[in-house]
């Protein structure tokens, strides 16, 4: 018989559990590294889908509408210049047409407006012939705008989506970090708004 005594098993079963524990910090890090690019992903598939509860799950609407007002607000009052923002009639001029921004933001910056849009989408390509067989009444190819974009980060919790537009201008989508999630926040559009209709 051994007179030694059986060494403890604490150890081991301790290291089990850090490298456990080790093991899932990683796959959590990897995670939400990997996550505006399964946000974009996930885009994409709604888009493409036409599924706007899919899309809804990855867009922040209450702040994508604010932030598209904000942006329209300003290229606004920078088109109609100092002139017209320090007279009276002006600055009359520029609050109406501020609210019928605000409203339009409100009204398309949700899901029954994004589905109007894609609908809109349908039909424009579906008048223009663009169909996948050919066929009017065929299927269309389905919206991506989010197709060959520039994907990166600008910080631990912001990343962003650069498209390309052919005419050389670029429509930045933003993302931001919501706990372990990610979702769109802003669209910062080109100068030339024509951008989007093509």
């Amino acid at each position: 018989m051994d007179p030694r005594p059986a060494p403890p098993r604490r150890p081991r079963r301790l290291r089990w559990i850090v490298a456990g524990t080790a093991l899932l910090l990683l796959a959590l890090l990897a995670w939400i590294a990997a996550g505006p690019w399964l946000a974009v992903r996930g885009i994409e598939r709604a888009v493409a889908a036409r599924d706007t509860a899919a899309l809804a799950r990855h867009v922040d609407f209450p702040k994508l509408r604010v932030n598209l007002k904000a942006q329209l607000d300003d290229r606004l009052v920078r088109a109609a210049g100092p002139d017209v923002a320090g007279n009276l009639f002006g600055a009359i001029a520029l609050a109406a047409a501020g609210s019928a921004t605000g409203m339009a933001v409100d009204t398309l910056a949700t899901p029954a407006g994004i589905a109007a849009l894609l609908q809109g989408h349908v039909v424009w390509q579906r008048a223009q012939g663009r169909t996948v067989d050919g066929d009017a009444w065929g299927d269309t190819a389905p919206a991506r705008p989010l197709h060959e974009a520039r994907l990166r980060y600008e910080s631990l919790s912001r990343f962003s989506a650069t498209v390309q537009h052919p005419d050389g201008r670029s429509t930045v989508f933003v993302l931001q970090r919501q706990g372990l999630r990610w979702k769109l926040v802003d669209i910062r559009l080109p100068d030339d708004l024509s951008s989007w209709l093509r």
